[in-house]
């Protein structure tokens, strides 16, 4: 895994909270100095969100590594990323204080890169999750989860944009995320972003990367799913342990590589928009929309910026090199 996916071992240290500059300067401070009544007030700010908040976000270790998780209500449910417990055969949830749970896969929905586990445990704190349409840009958020496996580490910092259309790779395209500063590193995924009303803004997904660093993290730059994506897609998992109103649109194809030359159908839903529209395996995706497609990753971009229901024209390479353009009523992915 690359980026934020990637997992280290487990190591655990006590929770330390930085009081940055440049989140004082966005509560307008500046430089006042520690002893200052409005500096005191906001460490406090921090030191009661960590304490408060702090046992909600939980470590959730695989065979092959680990990442963190929210609970998010009392019967045991906890919303994590997709790409944390994807194709685990075993997992176990550590909590805060360090006890340790078996846990068991509700649903996931990989489109939006998320996940719901549940543990047979009383006492869990849930969180509370905020209404992300009210996030703005300077707003103070505070990562919590366990990067590099260090139980529990805090991060500070603001949200810097709403940014739309965000590719994780793997054809895995977010339709919105929350950029941040706060530090995201490898095993943060899953936990949480959360502002100093104590509330969930989102979930820490993803750090970009820097080609001038060899494919480094970019300092600065992370994304998480706001919390909106998170509690409709997890509401959906807990109660029937699928997603049917995903609010994102489909094409109802399975698309591969082409080596930059268009996205090819390697399989198509039967019945679905592809299907009705005569879109067969073999054929070659180049546009959608009027918009270039040069492989899968760029047929998701495309899609995510789509709703279902619109109808848009998809340009084909058929397997005979042949060309054609169709009309397609997009379905809604589920």
């Amino acid at each position: 895994m690359s980026r934020a996916k990637r997992i280290s071992s487990v190591a655990a240290i006590a929770v330390a909270v930085a009081v940055l500059g440049a989140g004082l300067a966005a509560r307008g401070i500046g430089t006042t100095s520690a002893s200052s009544p409005s500096t005191a007030k906001l460490q406090t700010e921090y030191i009661s969100l960590v304490h408060d908040v702090g046992p909600s976000v939980v470590m959730i270790v695989t065979p092959t590594g680990l990442g963190s998780g929210i609970v998010y209500n009392a019967q045991g449910d906890i919303v994590t990323n997709n790409h944390v417990v994807a194709n685990a055969q075993a997992l176990q949830v550590v909590t805060s204080s360090g006890k340790q749970y078996p846990a068991t896969l509700v649903g996931t929905f990989p489109p939006d890169d998320l996940a719901v586990i549940r543990v047979q445990a009383s006492g869990l704190p849930p969180a509370t999750f905020a209404n992300s349409s009210n996030l703005q840009v300077g707003d103070i958020v505070m990562a919590i989860g366990n990067p590099l496996g260090l139980q529990s580490s805090v991060t500070q910092g603001i949200v810097s944009a709403m940014r739309t259309a965000i590719p994780e790779g793997n054809g895995v395209t977010l339709p919105s995320a929350i950029q941040t500063t706060a530090a995201i590193n490898p095993g943060n995924s899953g936990g949480a972003l959360v502002n100093l009303q104590q509330q969930v803004v989102g979930i820490p997904t993803l750090a970009a990367t820097d080609p001038q660093l060899g494919g480094g993290a970019a300092p600065g730059i992370g994304f998480a799913i706001p919390s909106n994506t998170v509690t409709s897609i997890a509401g959906q998992l807990i109660k029937s342990g699928t997603v049917t109103n995903s609010g994102r649109a489909t094409l109802g194809v399975s698309a591969a590589n082409t080596g930059g030359s268009g996205a090819l159908v390697s399989s198509v839903k039967s019945g679905g928009p592809a299907d009705q529209a005569g879109i067969k395996p073999g054929d070659v995706i180049v546009a959608v929309g009027g918009n270039s497609v040069t492989g899968q990753q760029a047929l998701a971009d495309v899609l995510v910026t789509l709703k279902p229901g619109q109808q848009v024209t998809v340009d084909l390479v058929h397997s005979d090199g042949s060309k054609a353009s169709v009309p397609v009523t997009l379905g809604q992915y589920a």
